[in-house]
């Protein structure tokens, strides 16, 4: 036979053999129902992971991963080694956790799971926490919660950002969110959430010297532990209500808790305890890997057993030796370069966090600074507004008049100033997204010129709408921050045009369906903008020149916050003007038009001027000039009211008097503003609770209404604005209340 035929024989009895080890696969075994199976593993393990019973939680984890691999679910497995990776990382065994991170990563790359990838997300951030990476963890756990709505990991995710709160002296923050936590109705760990989240606020107030509700939180933790077993926080609500009392100097309590301790190293932290976590954690990983070997055995059986032993195995046999040979020597290479990559990378990725982490602490400092001021002004405002707007109401003389009108004025334009300075950085720090809702554009740009009507006359300017009525009646976007660009632009052009007219302009260029573009411009015969001063006129607290800031005022940050509104719509503001002729603005919008809605729905919530006499509130407000303030316009109005100097008098005010509602401060010393309402809450679901508020960079209005709130006020506020928000929810709620 011809040798060279016999050469070419052989090699493709190789590949023949080489694909069929590759490709061979041992058949899964059916089981009835396994993803029930699966899940019941998975409680299992849970209960056991709370109970800090680790060697039984991996186990019953073990079990599922085996039914998971024998069924073929990969999203299974994937589940299974994220729970290896947190059980290992409760056993401080990080490089194994990063193993089993490592292999669920490898199947995600094959899988559709955005709840894996959550997950995935999930564990890097508590690895980024563990490493003390405070900003990264809070990054990667943002980008976990865009992946999954699952409610159980989203209670987790708050779990571990109040702790990084904590770490990064967000206290507010913190407390807010364990306190959203201590209420949870999650469907798989309630209690164990609620006992972590008592935890939690027992290390806050401990380490903010607030020992007694330090103490109440440790034995509210205490409690709960004990009733479900979780030896681990038992242990911990003993060993921190001990350094409470002992800080508290109540040292006969202290030395009970102390003694608990004891108790509890005795019973529960045993060395046996020890060993079987550990024996079973080692005996897991190496069966895991000792079944990988089983199975590439097996695979070389079936393959011996079903070739021709005689030629086909030394054939093999040299070909296997040879490739082996061939990647020994490629893999201790690559090994080579890979080490001297890895350490420049990692020296490379070093340098790159420690600029991002100082970039981020900068950026928090600045948002921290802007919040803190922006509350500082406010109150004080808060006094200047109020206490001239009552002066005002109280016939002063002609010459006083001027001089009240005055002190308005300037309150009213330093207010002006600091939402100018908070809305940049808002946008900025990535605080705003646009709405979705419908609304009447006609209805936004009218309301826009109505209310610059006034400094229009002033300047002896006439304000034109040109409305193209093509476009539809209902559309569906954000009113409000359309309302704040044509605020700006309009107010901008009205400043700098004085005898002449502004145009707002407003025409359909396309509608397919839904989709609508839409051409808006507002142009006037003003001072114009030259060439030079073109470039620059959209940066912050840019004007032009000193001599134009000096002539007509302003702040110079109207057009920058058009420019960043803008933005979040995806469009860009452009400029034509000619020096001493006008300047004109303009952009385009894509929203969605909405018009199956009937024609008379309306858009706006009519203003009542309604008679608040007679009704009965419980103010609460820490400082004594706005406790004044607020009292004299309530009784301006018919409005009696009761003063609480602080949150804690609050509850104990509204539990044992009748009000018509509540006006809550939000930024007190001691229990804020929120805390207050949630205990408010617990005893009293339907009272009207209005939160009034400084608002800075971190506020949150959906956790005010979270925490119980049935509308905000921002201090300082409008009168006309203060009663409606009352009539509305306090007047309209009692009577309501008589008639049912």
């Amino acid at each position: 036979m011809n040798p060279r035929f016999l050469h070419r024989k052989y090699f493709h009895l190789i590949l023949i053999c080489i694909i069929f080890l590759i490709s061979n696969r041992s058949p899964a075994q059916e089981r009835t129902n396994p993803e029930a199976g699966i899940e019941t593993f998975f409680t299992q393990t849970r209960e056991f992971k709370n109970q800090n019973k680790i060697n039984l939680a991996l186990e019953s984890l073990d079990k599922a991963a085996a039914l998971a691999e024998d069924t073929n679910n990969a999203k299974a497995l994937v589940d299974c080694y994220h729970k290896f990776a947190l059980l290992y990382l409760e056993l401080d065994k990080r490089e194994t956790t990063i193993f089993y991170w490592d292999r669920s990563t490898v199947i995600l790359n094959e899988l559709a799971y955005p709840y894996g990838y959550a997950v995935h997300k999930y564990i890097e951030a508590t690895l980024l926490y563990d490493s003390g990476l405070f900003f990264q963890a809070i990054f990667m756990l943002n980008e976990a919660k865009r992946l999954s709505n699952d409610r159980n990991l989203l209670n987790n995710i708050l779990l571990l950002e109040a702790k990084i709160f904590v770490s990064i002296e967000k206290f507010e923050s913190a407390e807010l969110s364990y306190n959203s936590l201590v209420v949870n109705q999650d469907i798989f760990e309630k209690d164990y959430l609620q006992t972590q989240a008592y935890l939690g606020l027992t290390r806050l107030y401990l380490q903010n010297n607030n020992l007694e509700e330090s103490i109440k939180n440790g034995l509210m933790a205490l409690e709960v532990a004990e009733a479900n077993q979780f030896t681990k926080e038992i242990f911990e609500a003993n060993e921190l209500l001990g350094k409470a009392y002992e800080t508290q100097e109540k040292y006969d309590l202290s030395l009970v808790y102390n003694r608990n301790l004891l108790s509890l190293k005795d019973s529960v932290f045993t060395i046996e305890k020890v060993k079987a976590e550990s024996k079973a954690a080692d005996r897991i990983q190496f069966e895991f890997m000792a079944d990988e070997i089983s199975r590439q055995d097996a695979k070389i059986e079936d393959l011996n057993e079903s070739a021709n032993r005689s030629e086909i195995t030394a054939i093999l046999t040299s070909a296997f030796l040879t490739i082996i040979s061939l990647l020994a020597v490629s893999l201790f290479r690559n090994n080579q370069i890979k080490l001297k990559t890895n350490d420049l990378l990692q020296t490379k990725n070093r340098e790159l966090q420690s600029a991002r982490d100082a970039a981020i602490q900068a950026m928090d400092a600045k948002t921290n600074f802007l919040s803190t001021v922006s509350h500082e002004l406010r109150t004080p405002l808060y006094a200047v507004t109020g206490l001239a707007h009552l002066l005002l109401e109280e016939n002063p003389s002609e010459h006083q008049k001027e001089h009240l009108k005055s002190l308005k004025f300037s309150g009213d334009y330093l207010l002006n100033f600091i939402n100018d300075i908070l809305q940049i950085n808002k946008i900025d720090a990535d605080k705003l997204e646009p709405l979705s809702m419908e609304f009447s554009l006609k209805k936004v740009l009218a309301d826009v010129i109505s209310s610059l009507q006034q400094s229009a006359k002033e300047n002896k300017t006439k304000l034109i709408l040109d409305y193209d009525e093509e476009i539809p009646k209902h559309l569906m976007s954000d009113p409000l921050k359309i309302s704040q660009i044509f605020m700006n632009l309009v107010g901008n052009a009205i400043k700098f045009t004085r005898g002449g007219q502004v145009e707002i302009i407003a025409k359909l260029l396309k509608q397919q369906e839904e989709d609508v573009k839409i051409y808006f411009e507002v142009k006037d015969n003003g001072i114009g903008i030259s060439n030079e001063q073109q470039q620059n006129i959209f940066d912050s607290f840019e004007q032009g020149s000193i001599q134009i800031n000096r002539e007509y005022g302003g702040t110079g940050l109207g057009l920058t916050i058009v420019k960043s509104l803008l933005g979040l719509f995806d469009s860009q503001i452009q400029l034509q003007s000619v020096l001493g002729k006008g300047s004109s603005f303009f952009f385009e919008l894509d929203l969605k038009s909405k018009d199956s809605v009937v024609d008379d729905l309306s858009f706006e919530i009519t203003e009542n001027n309604y008679d608040l006499n007679d009704l009965h509130v419980l103010v609460v407000e820490d400082n004594k000039i706005n406790q004044v303030i607020t009292k004299k316009m309530l009784l301006k109005r018919g409005i009696s009211c009761d003063i609480a100097g602080n949150g804690t008098l609050a509850v104990e005010m509204a539990e044992k008097n009748t009000y018509d509602g509540i006006l809550m401060d939000i930024h007190m010393p001691g229990i804020s503003g929120v805390e207050a309402t949630i205990e408010i809450r617990k005893f009293n679901k339907n009272i009207p609770i209005i939160a009034l508020t400084a608002i800075s960079l971190d506020d949150s209005l959906e956790g005010f209404y979270a925490a119980g709130c049935n509308d905000v006020v921002t201090k300082p506020f409008k009168p006309e604005v203060f009663y409606q928000k009352i009539g509305e929810n306090i007047l309209e709620h009692k009577i309501n209340k008589s008639v049912s």
